[in-house]
């Protein structure tokens, strides 16, 4: 038989619905920290006191967002992308098919719907690091659970000690070195401005800081940062998946031990680090090194939490029949993701409505609260009709090589 009669993407018989309800709940949880990148200037993301009101419901919105969001579903992609990983290449070797070569033909797509996301609407696009940490993360799909386990944490790790030895060192750093990371960290009032008009601005005023954040963001930041998370959080994916925690194949019992536990662990280590960044005012030489990895740590854990809650939760949706629409949202998680900026650039930006750097927080999450409801309702709508989300369906045709039905008879 024909390779390409023997692949196909997944129908919606073949998916689990548990994988599809804890996608959804990510890419909607993700827009609650997006949406500060979307709004405000790039600084405020890690800095909450470089821009913007912070007190009253300003303040707490930014710590409820901190502390729940915060990292958190970035790390539910990230071990979802790597289950994904699995669960993909396991489906073309059943068929007695190697891999690599679709595999590598869909990240390559994704690494250029990545840079055309990142290059012509935002710069915060996670699709370019995925593509890259993806790419690596094939070669050890075959491991043991056990053994993704620890090269997961290991590399997961190596971010936080470089910004450990960052944090104990930077008394000794050159004074150039000190300024430079300041600017990024809490910059003057020349940079804001700068900032301001070029997102208030049109689509090629825009460019001049969209081009080199992303630059910074794919280099510098992935090199330090988000290589080594998001590559050792889709290898602990791939061991969750193998587990069957993520299938939802685990009892109750199993899966409100697993919330406790990483509920138990993060929100306190998260909480405190909240107070410990207050109460030294928020410096660049503390918060921004050692100051974070509370957050970093205790990211993870609360990751862990959501996905026991989503889990148990799971196992009591998965026993009625039809499709939810957070299981609807995350079978269209793609286009949800890129819908999300669409949305977002335009209110914000100086294309559409220009409100960048002008909402404050508290309002900021009432725009998620519309958007949320506005996805919800039209991923359920637009899977009575058709088959895949529209990036989905790009996606995968670009990978088998072939035009998948849409629509649905």
């Amino acid at each position: 038989m024909d390779e390409k009669m023997k692949l196909a993407p997944i129908t919606p018989g073949e998916r689990y619905p548990s994988l599809d309800i804890l996608r959804g709940f990510a890419i909607l949880g993700i827009l609650l920290m997006n949406i500060q990148n979307f709004s405000m200037i790039e600084a405020a993301y890690i800095n909450p006191t470089a821009y913007g009101d912070l007190a009253g419901i300003n303040k707490w919105s930014w710590i409820v967002s901190h502390v729940l969001a915060d990292q958190k579903f970035l790390s539910l992609f990230s071990i979802l992308f790597g289950a994904g990983i699995v669960l993909f290449t396991n489906r073309i070797e059943k068929r007695g098919l190697k891999p690599a070569g679709m595999h590598y033909r869909r990240i390559f797509w994704l690494l250029v719907i990545g840079l055309i996301h990142a290059y012509v609407f935002w710069h915060g696009d996670i699709l370019v690091p995925y593509a890259i940490c993806g790419a690596i993360a094939f070669l050890f799909r075959k491991k043991k659970p056990k053994t993704l386990l620890t090269v997961g944490l290991i590399i997961f790790s190596i971010s936080s000690l470089i910004y450990i030895m960052f944090g104990v060192s930077i008394h000794q750093w050159p004074q150039e070195a000190i300024q430079g990371t300041m600017a990024s960290w809490n910059p003057g009032t020349e940079k804001i401005a700068a900032e301001l008009t070029a997102y208030r601005g049109g689509w090629l005023e825009q460019m001049t800081h969209r081009i080199p954040a992303s630059l910074i963001f794919q280099t510098f930041i992935f090199l330090i940062w988000t290589g080594w998370r998001v590559g050792g959080l889709m290898l602990i994916g791939m061991a969750l998946y193998k587990w069957d925690i993520l299938t939802a194949k685990r009892t109750r019992s199993y899966y409100v031990t697993f919330m406790s536990i990483g509920f138990g662990i993060g929100l306190p280590l998260v909480i405190y680090g909240v107070i410990k960044n207050f109460s030294t005012g928020w410096t660049m030489q503390y918060s921004m090194f050692l100051g974070s990895q509370f957050n970093y740590w205790g990211s993870l854990f609360i990751a862990m939490g959501y996905i026991g809650l989503i889990m148990f939760i799971s196992k009591h949706i998965t026993e009625k029949k039809g499709c939810t629409s957070l299981q609807a949202v995350g079978r269209l998680a793609f286009s949800n993701y890129l819908f999300q900026t669409l949305i977002c650039t335009f209110i914000f930006y100086g294309h559409g409505l220009g409100l960048f750097g002008k909402v404050q927080r508290i309002t900021q999450l009432a725009i998620v609260l519309g958007i949320w409801t506005l996805q919800l309702i039209v991923s359920s709508l637009w899977l009575r009709y058709f088959r895949y989300g529209p990036v989905e369906w790009i996606w995968r045709s670009l990978t088998y090589w072939r035009f998948p039905p849409v629509l649905k008879k």
